[in-house]
């Protein structure tokens, strides 16, 4: 069991670190904002990145927002300075991975690093809206490059698979950045652009009071905090410009055909292969959780991966195609 230091106890790193307390993790947090009711809510608290370097935990989780990272690291590292014996593996939470890695070298961090980013989240914000049920069993992705440490990387994907009970996709940087791209952050982005259509809109009221389920989904993730939303897309701008340009692309199509009365199938019948694929009750490309799809831990569908050679970049490759790791062994991973 290793110990864990949670910097940053926002929405996500609060409820990692009260995920990680439930399932019996030694959990040490910092936060100059939250760190009081963090205390109140029963966690583990130390006034700042000096003081939680004092407990030396194996593993230190950066859950600064995305604008503050660099400076977080640069607080870590001071702290390793100061301590020459403490060797923590560190990670992040954050929904970007390119930019944090840059963060964390700079700091000289880069060879401890293994970027991991929890597929879990909601519009709200604050250790307020924290819980343990938002980390428990979900899927990560966690990131690696040339420089990572095999045994760091071990560390983190059981700390994923194991306590926290959820799978894992490795992967690059890059790999990460372009998938989130289309799944989350340019869906932020179109959710804020159809709120800010609505706001303008001499109509506005009346529209707001017809609105129901459609609405509702569409915008859910336009209510999250904009700054963090700004934030996270303008660090991943390099994958979510050409999608955004693509999606306007579309829609200025179909909106000349709407005028000139055309044909508009070949729009809404391109996602159907995706619908097949996503429809409730529909057979999964694989399991996201430990449990999902034709079998569990241990079934015909769960391949062993021993730890030889160079299994990191053969997760890579795995899990470009689909796989997840679900758990960990001495000396193999579960990959379904």
């Amino acid at each position: 069991m290793v110990s864990v230091g949670v910097v940053g106890l926002g929405l996500v790193g609060g409820s990692l670190a009260r995920a990680l307390q439930a399932a019996g993790v030694p959990v040490v947090a910092t936060d100059p904002v939250s760190g009081g009711e963090a205390r109140a809510a029963g966690l583990a608290v130390a006034d700042d990145v000096a003081h939680l370097a004092a407990d030396q935990p194996d593993v230190v989780v950066l859950a600064a927002p995305l604008r503050a990272m660099r400076s977080v690291a640069a607080e870590l590292a001071d702290a390793l300075a100061a301590r020459p014996g403490w060797d923590p593996t560190v990670t992040d939470v954050g929904s970007v991975k390119g930019p944090v890695r840059e963060a964390v070298t700079e700091a000289g961090l880069g060879a401890r690093y293994v970027g991991a980013h929890p597929m879990s989240g909601t519009e709200q914000s604050g250790f307020a809206a924290s819980t343990a049920e938002l980390m428990q069993g979900v899927p990560w992705a966690v990131t690696v490059a040339p420089e990572t440490g095999r045994e760091r990387l071990r560390q983190v994907l059981s700390l994923v698979t194991g306590p926290l009970g959820g799978t894992a996709a490795v992967l690059t940087d890059e790999l990460h950045d372009e998938a989130v791209a289309l799944i989350s952050h340019v869906p932020h982005v179109l959710a804020t652009q159809l709120l800010g259509a609505v706001a303008g809109a001499p109509v506005r009221d009346l529209a707001l009071g017809l609105s129901a389920g459609s609405f509702r989904d569409g915008t859910r993730v336009g209510l999250t905090d904009p700054r963090r939303t700004e934030a996270m897309v303008t660090e991943n701008g390099a994958w979510v410009a050409p999608v955004l340009r693509l999606a306007a692309r579309d829609l200025e199509r179909l909106a000349d055909d709407l005028d000139s009365n055309a044909p508009t199938h070949w729009f809404f019948d391109r996602p159907d292969p995706v619908r097949e694929l996503i429809r409730p009750g529909a057979p999964r490309v694989t399991g996201l959780r430990p449990g999902d799809g034709d079998g569990d831990e241990g079934g015909p569908d769960v391949e062993t991966v021993p730890l030889t050679g160079d299994w990191p970049a053969g997760l890579v490759t795995r899990c470009a195609q689909g796989a997840v790791v679900v758990a960990v062994e001495r000396e193999a991973v579960l990959l379904r």
